[in-house]
């Protein structure tokens, strides 16, 4: 398991760093040799809150290319603009999508056949050992003092996404705050009935 951090900090910030584990690292090695990818584009989905934006700031703070977030939010006709430029330019061109490739409704047939050519990286669900280390992160990032038998028993009842580690996090966060106690086993339990409640109901 390894972390990078994003080169360029905010003023008074420490540097953001991002978890590098079994669901992105196929994805960051690829990022760190674009020389490689075909047509220079790559498109890089994954759910929500998976990190994408986070590695596509790396990649572009990086030097390595440019990045166009939201690209299927965006109009097809911009994103096409874009890929033309990273031929015309030579200059890689990172594309980030919530939707797969198979999944997004490209309706402009030119860039529907180009992406389709591209490179396609996809940040998958986290394992168990990238699960602990997410949940750390983020208790470290929010001053959390959450040690290693709180995280053996959060991992292997949460939901396996970066979201549900965001998610865990905070709800523990809070509630220590509303009972002005540390994290204890009653927290860890009650953080994640809120978690997992929440979760049944969005189905």
């Amino acid at each position: 398991m390894r972390q990078i951090a994003l080169p360029l900090p905010l003023p008074n910030e420490s540097a953001p760093r991002i978890v590098v584990g079994n669901a992105n690292a196929a994805a960051v090695d690829a990022m760190a040799d674009a020389s490689r990818w075909p047509f220079r584009t790559a498109v890089l989905s994954g759910q929500p809150r998976c990190g994408k934006t986070l590695l596509g700031r790396w990649f572009q703070q990086s030097g390595a290319g440019d990045v166009l977030d939201d690209a299927d939010r965006l109009d097809e006709t911009s994103v096409f603009h874009a890929w033309n430029r990273a031929q015309e330019s030579g200059r890689p061109l990172l594309v980030i999508s919530d939707a797969m490739l198979g999944t997004w409704q490209i309706t402009l047939p030119d860039l529907r056949s180009r992406l389709g050519a591209a490179l396609h990286l996809e940040i998958g669900a986290p394992d168990d050992m990238m699960m602990g280390e997410l949940i750390a992160l983020h208790a470290e990032m929010r001053s959390l003092p959450l040690d290693e038998a709180a995280i053996a028993y959060l991992v292997p009842r949460c939901e396996r996404s970066h979201l549900a580690a965001e998610q865990i996090v905070a709800a523990i966060d809070r509630l220590s705050l509303e009972r002005k106690q540390p994290p204890t086993l009653s927290v860890w339990r009650e953080a994640l009935n809120e978690i997992t409640g929440a979760a049944r109901s969005a189905t």
